[in-house]
């Protein structure tokens, strides 16, 4: 590299710096975060601390059943994610879409559905149909819709279009092709895909309820409205264990499915 061209590199890094910088401190002082603020919220933040220990749990029933209720918000959004997902899927990749069109306007409803954040189509359900744990579970499934979509499609776009050929060749319908050719194809890539997205609904799911969508956010909000920061902690507490112990479950289920197909494929 010729030394001016070092020298363009070098100032063009040093220009990205100064502006960066100049950006930085504009954005402090817009949003009014200066010494003072940080230094009064750190004295807030001890008394905070404080309150949280010990950990409690005012009615530990109660809890671990909104606990449980947000698994069952996971449970069924991602069952009714992936079952809507998978025929999307169908019309959204190219080899399979009776038009490219199809194709384009299932993709782009599936980046439309993917941009809205989950807690937004929680609120959403909730005007709707009130709250409770069926907006979470349609805000999940609508969500994981999003998202399924675009991986199912992929995977089913990167099938050797021999094996579809072979199959319509024999006079096997549309319905066919996908149950006997495309979802063996993608069998591992389809439990994949559905064990990680149940892994993020769980986490989707313990934090719904704070919009009123059931579960054991709404336990953490009520805690949070009384300032019963210990009870915060608390609860705390079990949506981390409850997140650590699914995040074990579906990396077994993982390791377990690759193994049931490693051994089918023998």
């Amino acid at each position: 590299m010729s030394q001016w061209a070092q020298q363009k590199n070098r100032t063009t890094k040093q220009i990205i710096g100064f502006l960066a910088a100049v950006f930085f401190l504009y954005s402090m002082f817009h949003l009014e975060i200066v010494p003072e603020r940080v230094i009064q919220s750190w004295e807030r933040s001890q008394s905070l601390i404080l309150g949280m220990f010990p950990p409690t749990l005012d009615e530990p029933i109660d809890v671990l059943g909104a606990a449980l209720e947000s698994l069952h918000v996971a449970v069924m959004g991602t069952v009714l994610g992936v079952i809507f997902s998978i025929m999307l899927a169908c019309f959204a990749a190219k080899n399979l879409a009776p038009h490219w069109s199809v194709s384009y306007l299932v993709k782009g409803f599936a980046a439309f559905v993917r941009a809205v954040p989950a807690l937004i189509w929680a609120l959403l359900f909730i005007v709707a149909v009130g709250l409770g744990p069926i907006p979470g579970i349609l805000a999940l499934a609508v969500n994981s819709i999003g998202m399924l979509v675009k991986v199912y499609a992929e995977a089913i776009e990167e099938i050797d279009h021999g094996v579809i050929e072979a199959l319509q060749a024999t006079g096997a319908n549309r319905v066919h092709v996908i149950m006997q050719g495309v979802i063996p194809t993608i069998m591992s890539a389809f439990i994949s895909w559905s064990v990680f997205r149940f892994d993020v609904n769980i986490r989707y799911a313990a934090v719904l309820g704070i919009v009123g969508a059931g579960g054991i956010g709404w336990e953490l909000v009520r805690a949070s409205r009384v300032l019963a920061y210990d009870q915060v902690l608390g609860i705390t507490l079990v949506i981390f264990a409850m997140i650590i112990v699914m995040e074990f479950l579906t990396r077994y289920l993982k390791q377990r499915s690759d193994f049931v197909l490693a051994k089918a494929s023998n």
